[in-house]
């Protein structure tokens, strides 16, 4: 609470002038001024969430940390073979690989490999007969480096990734999969649209299931096929 007499005492040094003889005339004649006195009301209001801004990295002009080189690393595991214990036998190809490595990007390939799924004996060598040699390389080119050979033939690459989306549904590369999705939407035309949609029904592969109907439901798509020579 203010009281009038105490609004007009001395001020402190560094306080503004005070209010003026008109100022504290329309005080008094104000319906909130009681017993020459007035109630300031101050509302608070608490916000509970609470923001916490990181400081800025001051980095140090005289260390430079690179970046990971966790990628390379592994890239050069799966090409030197370097403590291999298993390998897919793939027509006449042979793939080197590592157990634990398959199992920690893979759960499919983990319960095989050391789970429920573990088939007895030592499994060294795993035949492989229902793949092609090009998509087990992709596959694990995808498992030890997260990304993919080029492929160069781009009428090839539609085949490609129709077969690698298979083998990443079947080994439950969610990511891979999404990709080979992402892939197939810019190989869509009259003649792969079928075989594409018998593909994402078997896989559940949604949106390019619903990018296949609607190139289906273009009628400039499907009159104008592409130059397949």
């Amino acid at each position: 609470m203010a009281n009038m007499s105490d609004a007009r005492g001395p001020l402190s040094p560094g306080l503004p002038h005070p209010p003026g003889a008109d100022f504290w005339r329309r005080i008094r004649r104000s319906e909130h001024l009681t017993d020459d006195a007035f109630t300031v009301r101050c509302d608070v209001v608490i916000i509970n969430e609470i923001r916490i801004e990181d400081a800025p990295t001051v980095r140090n002009p005289f260390v430079t940390v690179p970046q990971s080189n966790l990628i390379q690393h592994l890239g050069d595991l799966l090409r030197s073979k370097k403590g291999a214990d298993m390998v897919f036998e793939v027509g006449g190809d042979t793939f080197s690989v590592h157990r634990c490595v398959l199992a920690a990007r893979s759960p499919v390939f983990s319960a095989e490999l050391f789970g429920a799924m573990k088939e007895g004996g030592s499994g060294s060598i795993v035949r492989v007969a229902d793949m092609e040699a090009r998509v087990v390389k992709a596959l694990l080119s995808f498992v030890y480096i997260d990304s993919l050979p080029e492929t160069e033939d781009e009428e090839d690459q539609g085949t490609m990734f129709q077969q690698l989306l298979v083998a990443a549904d079947r080994y439950d590369l969610g990511w891979l999969k999404l990709i080979c999705e992402e892939k197939l939407c810019a190989h869509i035309d009259v003649f792969t649209a079928a075989t594409i949609l018998v593909i994402v029904e078997q896989h559940h592969c949604h949106g390019l299931k619903k990018t296949c109907i609607e190139f289906l439901s273009t009628p400039v798509s499907v009159s104008k096929p592409a130059d397949h020579g």
